[in-house]
């Protein structure tokens, strides 16, 4: 069996370490932030050349809260990919905010920056794009976008710790950007996690309130907040494996290259990669028409496989009430009936990607 993802591999390489850590932490008797996580923080924002690292429960709560530290509320738009994982879309609606569905550029499944100015309305605060599976949005029109209409911009970058886009590493190029340290990111917690990076002082002090009750002082409650605090276990986990991030995602590189290379001459539609661009990897993802088909293939053939993501968020139940046309996104249909993606991380042999590759070339 090759799995999907190996979430075991990366403890075993770092059993010691990790140990070590955790029983820092246990050792401490500080259990609600306190050093660890102001530690982590200071790193991982050095790590993502911004000044300002604020942790949080989970990468949804990142996306909810930096919203709500943005002053988006009742009656507010928020530009959202049509093509994404529904997290982005939920964080717009607990603010009681309407998520505006953008559809994707194909070569990407990036939001299309060409598409983004026909849906910004007169009560459209925010634009938000998505880092998917682990590639660089294309920022700067973006942000071009943004500055010319007085907008925001909050990035997803959930699945994109270490991309780099034009040579800088995500983590400040727009007003904020949310992270998730779930266990199958490429920089992944044991449990939940989640994290904040800006440059901007007032916005992260305001995301500091929030997540602790509204307060910076013990018993005075300035806001109406939330209980939203990344846990010292996990940062300290988290500060161990940032140490190793950068050759895993080099590991990943490699693995993505191999990929490229010998399905290069099959029917699949394989990823494409501007020259402004430097992907993390979280996901190697393929389209084919018949995807159900080379999905059923692979499994049989003992190959872990997922789909990323088989239900656009607006054609979940929880999204019935947006109303939008049955056809209002096509692009993001297509791709959820085409997308499939491959094993991916660092702890992928050489001999396992050889025999993925091989079972894709023989089913194509």
């Amino acid at each position: 069996m090759i799995p999907f993802l190996d979430l075991h591999a990366p403890h075993v390489e770092l059993r010691d370490e990790i140990d070590t850590a955790i029983a820092r932490v246990v050792s401490s008797g500080w259990y609600i932030l306190g050093p660890e996580v102001e530690a982590f923080e200071t790193e991982y924002a050095a790590y993502c050349g911004t000044p300002h690292c604020v942790g949080v429960g989970n990468g949804l709560d990142a996306l909810h809260l930096t919203l709500r530290a943005m002053d988006v509320g009742v009656g507010d738009e928020v530009i959202v990919p049509s093509n994404t994982y529904i997290a982005t879309w939920l964080a717009v609606s607990q603010c009681g905010a309407l998520p505006v569905p953008v559809e994707p550029d194909t070569t990407t499944h990036n939001i299309d920056p060409a598409r983004i100015e026909a849906a910004i309305t007169p009560r459209t605060k925010v634009i938000l794009p998505v880092h998917l599976y682990g590639h660089p949005a294309d920022l700067d029109p973006i942000l071009a976008i943004a500055r010319r209409r007085g907008l925001r911009v909050l990035e997803d970058g959930a699945q994109a710790h270490g991309a780099r886009y034009r040579g800088q590493r995500l983590g400040g190029h727009g007003d904020a950007v949310a992270w998730s340290f779930y266990p199958g990111k490429n920089l992944g917690a044991l449990g939940d996690g989640g994290a904040v990076t800006t440059r901007d002082a007032t916005l992260a002090e305001r995301l500091r309130m929030l997540r602790n009750y509204g307060s910076r002082e013990k018993y005075v409650n300035e806001v109406q907040g939330y209980n939203s605090r990344l846990d010292p276990i996990q940062a300290a986990v988290l500060r161990v494996k940032l140490a190793h991030l950068d050759s895993w995602n080099a590991r990943r590189r490699a693995i993505a290259a191999r990929y490229l290379s010998d399905l290069a001459d099959t029917p699949l539609i394989l990823p494409q990669v501007p020259d402004w661009a430097e992907p993390a990897w979280h996901l190697f993802v393929v389209r084919h028409a018949r995807r159900d088909e080379l999905q059923r293939a692979l499994t049989v053939a003992g190959v872990g496989s997922l789909i990323h993501y088989p239900i656009p968020p607006f054609r979940q139940a929880a999204y019935r009430q947006t109303r939008l046309a049955f056809d209002a996104c096509p692009i993001a249909d297509t791709l959820a009936g085409e997308v499939l993606s491959l094993p991916m991380g660092p702890h992928l042999s050489a001999e396992q990607v050889t025999q993925v590759a091989a079972t894709v070339r023989q089913f194509a």
